[in-house]
Formats: structure tokens, C-alpha cells, sequence
């Protein structure tokens, strides 16, 4: 299994400068607020994702006076080979190494590291707009489908040049446009139907499992294309709005306009459940999405917690931290005096933060 043993990091957030041992299975970060227990966790992910989970700016993530940040480690593969990688960013340009050889495509990385992060921004699952699950969903394929993240590109990139002809009033080449739309649009369409059934087949009892109540959620798939089973339909679809979509000035059908939706019995979930219900879901998105990337890949993920589990009592919490030992290396951050693990639990590397620094 894949895991990281050392990680160096510079000019990171409020990080000057560290070097942390993390040869273990399970990390702990303790400490009080805004001392630097998120931003080692965001600097993990971003050397496995080349973007950060708290902002869509690397900007953002330098030290403030300095002109970059460097990341670098070294890890265990799946062949328990030892390899390097690091990422450093000038403010305006990434340079990643792997293993001495320069990373050009994000998927690459996707794929030697895959990473799944559990944070307070994941309640947006359930009250959020729709294109937040559809994120979801999409990255939950991506990191065990290649084809899939290569048709959701292929798709975003006739889309762009689609709508950019639509605002020009230009048709010369809209026959073109809708038939690769199609295309690429029924197969993400067909992905995605069988990834919600999957998820549909762990989701209701595991939330009953943690929650001690219901087991009848479930994610209803909304398609923007509705009954239709060739691409030759959906071009028809799309040459029938078309006279819409360029009053409108965008692409007003597709499948950028899906939705999936949380119900239970008593319709949407997010009108009835209770904020500690929601909250209690997100984290079991994020738990369906890693058994499911052991179910396609064989392979475990990183898992990275960020302050999730202040809010579940302790009975709640032992019935999580029960249901998620599908991971090859996880890293959990606490306040001073909080319990994080009962006795049963294996042993972790417990580090102190403060300042930006970290001490065993």
C-alpha cells in the first residue's frame, strides 16, 4: 500500500520551514486553532492533487513576504519501492517532479496518489447548489476511472468552444459541436448512472450503521437528457434548443446540468434532516467514496480528516472510525484534550502543532 514516510515543507501557509516523519499508518495533529494543523493536511493534498482543497488560488498558499513555497516527499509505493516527488510554485507557475521526471498531466498524479479529504465544507453535499454533488460525483469517478475524467475534459472542452460560438451567433460549426457533446455526453451519462447504483448499494445502511436511524436515503439521478439512448437522440435534443440556447447564450441542456439529489422517504433530505444528520452524511459521502475506490481498484486511499469529528457524540464517532479502515494512510487533526481514539484502536504518530511547527 502506498504511503508517505517523510514530507518537507517551505514557506507553506504559516510554515517557514519543516521537516515531519510521517512513517506511519495513522497521523495525529494537535492543537489549538490556527496554529497549523489544516495547512499540513492542505499541503499533503497538494502534492497529490496539485491544487489545494481550501482555495482555488495556490496564491493564496504562500507565506505571506515570501515569492513561493516548496513540498516535497518521499513515500512507499504499492511495491513497497521507495520514490520522491515534490511541487513548488513561484506564484505563477508548478513545477512537480516524480521521481526525477517532471509531471505535466494532474491525472498522473491521481493515480499514484489518491487522496480523499473530509472537511467542514462537505455539509454542502446536502444544502449546497447542485453542481457541488455533481463535483462530487465526478471526482469519486475520476479517481478510479481514467476514461471517465478524460471524457468529463473531452466534454468541457467542446462545451467551452460551444458557448463561445453561441454568444457569436456563430452555427458554422454548432453540427460539429453537438455531435461530440453527444457523444462524449452519453458516455459520462451511462458512467454515471452505474456509479450512483453502486453508491446507492453502500450509502442507505452505512448512514443507518452510524446514525442508528434511517436506512432509506439514497441519491436520485436527475439527468438533463432524458430518455434517450444513442447520441444520434441527443443531437436531435440539441438541435431542437438550439434557437433556445442562443437566446439564452449558453448550452442549456447536458450533462453539466445534472443533478443528484439526496432523498429519503419523506422527499429531499436537506429540507428535513437535522444539521447533525446532514453533517453525519457528508462524512458518509466521503466514506462510500473511499470503499468504492477499493471496490474498482483494489488499491487503498489517503485519507485526510480536518476537525470532522468534533461534531459526532462519542458513540457516533467509534461507529465511524469503525467503518473506515479502507485507507493506506490517514491523517487526523485535534484540539488540545479532545479523545481521539479509544484503546481499541491501533497505534498513532501523535504530533503537537504550534506556530507552524511540529513536535513529537
Amino acid at each position: 500500500m502506498m504511503r508517505f514516510e517523510k514530507i518537507r515543507i517551505i514557506n507553506f501557509r504559516n510554515i517557514s520551514s519543516s521537516v515531519v516523519d510521517i512513517d506511519r499508518e495513522d497521523i495525529v495533529l494537535i492543537g489549538e486553532n490556527a496554529q497549523g494543523k489544516t495547512n499540513f493536511l492542505e499541503a499533503v493534498y497538494t502534492l497529490c492533487y496539485a491544487s489545494s482543497f481550501k482555495t482555488p488560488s495556490l496564491k493564496e498558499a504562500i507565506k505571506h513576504g515570501e515569492d513561493g513555497f516548496f513540498i516535497e516527499a518521499t513515500f512507499l509505493n504499492d511495491y513497497k519501492e521507495r520514490q520522491y516527488i515534490s511541487y513548488s510554485f513561484d506564484g505563477s507557475k508548478r513545477n512537480i517532479i516524480l521521481d526525477g521526471k517532471k509531471v505535466t498531466d494532474r491525472k498522473e498524479l491521481i493515480y499514484n496518489f489518491p487522496c480523499i479529504v473530509f472537511c467542514h465544507e462537505d455539509i454542502e453535499f446536502l444544502k449546497g447548489e447542485p453542481d457541488v454533488r455533481r463535483k462530487f460525483f465526478d471526482q469519486m469517478m475520476s479517481l478510479s476511472d481514467p476514461s471517465f475524467l478524460d471524457d468529463i475534459r473531452l466534454y468541457r472542452n467542446v462545451l467551452s468552444k460551444r458557448n463561445a460560438a453561441i454568444k457569436m451567433a456563430d452555427k458554422s460549426l454548432m453540427g460539429l459541436y453537438d455531435e461530440r457533446l453527444a457523444r462524449y455526453g452519453l458516455s459520462i451519462m451511462e458512467k454515471r448512472e452505474k456509479a450512483v447504483e453502486v453508491f446507492n448499494s453502500i450509502f442507505p445502511s452505512l448512514f443507518s450503521l452510524v446514525s442508528g436511524g434511517k436506512d432509506d436515503l439514497f441519491i436520485q439521478y436527475q439527468k438533463s437528457w432524458q430518455n434517450v439512448s444513442s447520441a444520434e437522440e441527443i443531437v436531435d435534443i440539441l438541435n431542437d434548443t438550439r434557437e433556445r440556447d442562443l437566446k439564452m447564450l449558453t448550452t442549456t441542456s447536458g450533462i453539466h446540468r445534472d443533478r443528484f439529489v439526496v432523498r429519503d422517504k419523506n422527499g429531499i433530505f436537506s429540507q428535513s434532516g437535522s444539521t447533525g444528520q446532514l453533517r453525519l452524511c457528508s462524512l458518509i459521502f466521503r466514506i462510500v467514496e473511499a470503499l468504492v475506490f477499493e471496490e474498482s481498484t483494489g488499491k487503498k486511499p489517503i485519507l485526510l480528516f480536518d476537525d470532522v469529528l468534533l461534531e459526532l457524540d462519542s458513540t457516533k464517532r467509534k461507529l465511524f472510525l469503525n467503518e473506515i479502515d479502507s485507507y493506506s494512510q490517514a491523517f487526523f487533526t485535534f484540539l488540545p484534550k479532545e479523545i481521539y481514539f479509544d484503546e481499541s484502536h491501533k497505534s498513532p504518530l501523535c504530533y503537537t502543532v504550534k506556530d507552524g511547527k511540529y513536535y513529537l
